[in-house]
């Protein structure tokens, strides 16, 4: 880029944020906070890459506890965000998939990856990287 398109970059931003209304801002701010709240993500990747019961998901997913997942679990399927199915059998299974809208949130979170390793850290300078794993 040449110094004379960086003020009309940045010019041509600015106009593009300003067009943003309050309202849009809002629904923006609710989404990208529920998005990045702690476990929906990882919850979310787990049932992308096959996970189907409630153990699978715990296997999966480093770290959350059972009572946490699901708290999660509840949360993204009032969001609609996954489909809970109850299998009358006995015992009664449980199954979870993505529902139409999870699927397209992974795939819009995609590009976040791919920008979180653009800029990120070298592994080396990362917190906690020269901790024994």
């Amino acid at each position: 880029m040449t110094t004379s398109e960086a003020p009309h970059s940045a010019h041509a931003h600015r106009e593009q944020v300003d067009s943003i209304d309050d309202e849009t801002c809002r629904v923006f701010q609710e989404a990208a906070e529920f998005a990045g709240k702690k476990w929906t993500a990882a919850i979310l990747l787990s049932l992308a890459r096959g996970a189907t019961r409630f153990s699978q998901i715990v296997d999966t997913v480093e770290g959350i506890s059972p009572r946490l997942l699901s708290v999660r679990l509840r949360e993204l399927e009032a969001r609609r965000l996954i489909v809970r199915e109850v299998i009358p059998t006995t015992p009664v299974q449980v199954t979870y998939r993505l529902a139409p809208s999870g699927s397209d949130l992974i795939r819009i979170l995609n590009p976040l990856v791919q920008w979180a390793w653009q800029h990120s850290a070298p592994e080396s300078a990362r917190p906690g990287a020269d901790e024994p794993r």
